[in-house]
């Protein structure tokens, strides 16, 4: 069996243009890509270490593939039931609240990165 880089690489772009056609369009992966950007510029006014950019990094990645899940569930959802209804309802809730979960996790593991930095200032 032949490996095919031309179909790996189309496979990618595919991928990029999912992530991009959330970008700008979907108002709480803004939000966790602004969180992002200040994160990042203070891990590195910090200066924090290879072991806490390594949670940082994970962390931001959790949370960014825990919404782009959640918004392709939510237009899944759309598509098969476009009129309301209970279960679809509870479905994009669910997916919304798992989400939650990331970022909350995400928050607080950030606390316990960034607050010891903080106080020693």
């Amino acid at each position: 069996m032949q490996y095919d880089f031309k179909k790996q690489l189309r496979s990618f772009g595919y991928a990029w243009q999912g992530i991009l056609s959330c970008v700008g369009k979907e108002q709480n992966l803004s939000f966790h890509l602004i969180a992002t950007v200040i994160v990042i510029i203070a891990g590195f006014v910090l200066g924090i270490t290879h072991t806490e950019w390594t949670v940082i990094i994970l962390c931001i990645s959790i949370v960014i593939a825990a919404e782009l899940f959640n918004t392709a569930i939510e237009k899944l959802v759309d598509l098969v039931s476009p009129e309301r209804h209970p279960i679809a309802g509870q479905v994009k809730d669910i997916a919304a609240g798992a989400v939650l979960v990331c970022a909350v996790a995400a928050a607080i593991i950030g606390l316990i990165i960034f607050i010891p930095y903080f106080s020693g200032l």
